[in-house]
């Protein structure tokens, strides 16, 4: 019985041939410049930085609770 979800866990990463496609519940396997590929990507993103991130924060705050007062 204890193989049994392992079984199928392999069955359905097998199951999946699209590499376009990403699945959360089947398995990334690369090479350590795939994976770096990877993370650089994601850096190239759009990033706010936290001081400017907690000043809109501390805006919205401040306007969504004014606007449950009244």
């Amino acid at each position: 019985m204890a193989a049994e979800p392992a079984v199928a866990y392999r069955t359905i990463a097998e199951a999946s041939d699209s590499t376009n496609s990403w699945d959360p519940n089947t398995p990334f396997h690369g090479t350590q410049e795939e994976w770096w590929d990877h993370f650089h990507t994601i850096e190239n993103g759009h990033f706010t930085p936290l001081e400017e991130y907690l000043r809109n924060h501390e805006a919205w705050k401040k306007e969504y609770l004014a606007s449950r007062l009244t």
